[in-house]
């Protein structure tokens, strides 16, 4: 029993992999029509599309260190991890992939001349092999959470060194991993480091089967806000002259909890103060202003102007934050923020930029996507927990009725993001010392 014992799991993680890869090439012609679809919205999703099946321009070359940072969120925190790469290997390539149009376009703003973007390939075992034979990195660095059974058996095949950086897996996640063990636990142990946020995250993540798992820290406590839109969003906020409460990164269903929550607590008020919502996905800014103008609120979109707000805007009830890379804009508006993903069971978002930006948090029950984050931050006076919609609204009502008070949260919130900073150095020092034939890099970054 004992010898059939190891014989056995290979074959079922071969049989389950087999499964995976036949579903998924069941699926793709599925997976290319809701790109195109989304293409509707947002229209680089039709870019370059065969490059999602493998096809790429060019002539294949070596020698790439690989980054790939699927959405908008991981690729802001990339931004400080690939600045530390390159201070470690002057004059490397930079091979940068992603998997939403929002990573892509923010992406562009971190290449230099002879980097590449490209789009992640579709996780099925020809697809992978063919982005292999076009690119061949040294280095592969997936962010977050992307584990993809084909790409990790396709790079170990090709002797690729893989890195999960940045990593983390809530408790949702970890149960997911172990019912799908067959299919994710090969792929996890193909890893040869995964760079954990929280020591949470790094015992979940040994859990599922990785090792080696470091704690490094938060990449997102590396980024450094615009300075150019955090000045104009404080020029904003003292042109509006009044109070300015903002909806971050809202989900599907939070704005109509918002605007019942607003319109019970405001209906007396004499002078109201400008709420601004910005959705998390652009596909739903006209979904989202129809429901703020159907709850009777005067809006104004933020695609309406330009430099400065528009006479409309500054007597408006709201507006929506239909633009793009304009984040901490908005921080630098609002005296205090509603967290979205929070209020409904979402798992939150990214506390980490508005904090950055000297903006207070209130954030709702669910936040374990970020659960060691949303605690140090409450710990640390820069956010606030509550357990619904309406405690949120009253809450951050009261929050920026209160200058004195809301300007001591704002220098909590600052002092908190800085605290926390090191994590993109920490980071790039141990890719280094993995990927062989790299000790040059290695020293540079042990000196620095």
């Amino acid at each position: 029993m004992r010898a059939g014992g190891p014989r056995r799991r290979i074959w079922q993680e071969r049989l389950a992999r087999g499964s995976y890869s036949a579903l998924l090439g069941l699926l793709k012609p599925v997976y290319l029509l809701r790109l195109y679809w989304r293409g509707r919205a947002e229209p680089l999703y039709r870019h370059a599309m065969a490059e999602r099946l493998g096809s790429y321009r060019g002539t294949p070359s070596a020698g790439w260190v690989w980054v790939h940072a699927v959405s908008l969120g991981e690729t802001r925190a990339a931004a400080a991890l690939i600045a530390a790469l390159r201070d470690a290997w002057p004059g490397m390539r930079l091979l940068l992939t992603h998997g939403t149009a929002t990573g892509r376009e923010a992406g562009a703003a971190l290449l230099r001349e002879g980097d590449q973007q490209a789009w992640l390939p579709y996780d099925t075992p020809g697809v992978v092999r063919r982005f292999f034979r076009q690119f061949r990195p040294r280095v592969g660095v997936l962010m977050e959470t992307e584990i993809w059974p084909n790409l990790l058996d396709a790079a170990r095949r090709q002797g690729v060194t893989m890195v999960l950086a940045n990593a983390r897996l809530s408790e949702k996640s970890q149960r997911k991993g172990r019912r799908l063990g067959a299919v994710m636990r090969p792929a996890v142990e193909q890893l040869s480091l995964v760079l954990a946020q929280t020591e949470a995250d790094a015992r979940r993540l040994r859990d599922v089967g990785a090792q080696p798992v470091v704690v490094s820290g938060n990449l997102k406590f590396d980024m450094t806000p615009d300075a150019a839109l955090l000045a104009r969003g404080a020029a904003w906020r003292a042109a509006l002259q009044r109070p300015v409460l903002l909806a971050a990164v809202t989900r599907e269903g939070e704005e109509a909890m918002l605007l019942a929550a607003w319109s019970r607590q405001l209906a007396t008020a004499s002078v109201k103060p400008l709420l601004v919502v910005v959705p998390r996905h652009p596909q739903r800014f006209d979904e989202v202003a129809a429901t703020i103008e159907g709850a009777g609120l005067r809006l104004v979109r933020r695609s309406r102007f330009d430099a400065e707000p528009s006479a409309e805007a500054l007597v408006a009830d709201a507006w929506l934050g239909d633009s793009m890379g304009e984040m901490p804009l908005y921080y630098a508006l609002a005296q205090a923020a509603l967290l979205g993903g929070s209020f409904a069971p979402l798992g939150g978002q990214n506390l980490i930029e508005a904090a950055a930006c000297g903006c207070p948090v209130v954030m709702g029950p669910h936040t374990f996507n970020f659960a060691e984050a949303a605690q140090l931050s409450q710990a640390a006076g820069a956010a606030i927990r509550v357990a619904d919609m309406d405690e949120g609204v009253r809450e951050a009502l009261a929050l920026i009725a209160d200058d004195a008070r809301a300007r001591e949260a704002s220098q909590r919130a600052l002092a908190f993001a800085a605290q926390h900073r090191g994590a993109a150095v920490r980071m790039a020092k141990a890719i280094a010392a993995v990927v062989p034939g790299c000790t040059r890099a290695t020293h540079e970054l042990r000196s620095s």
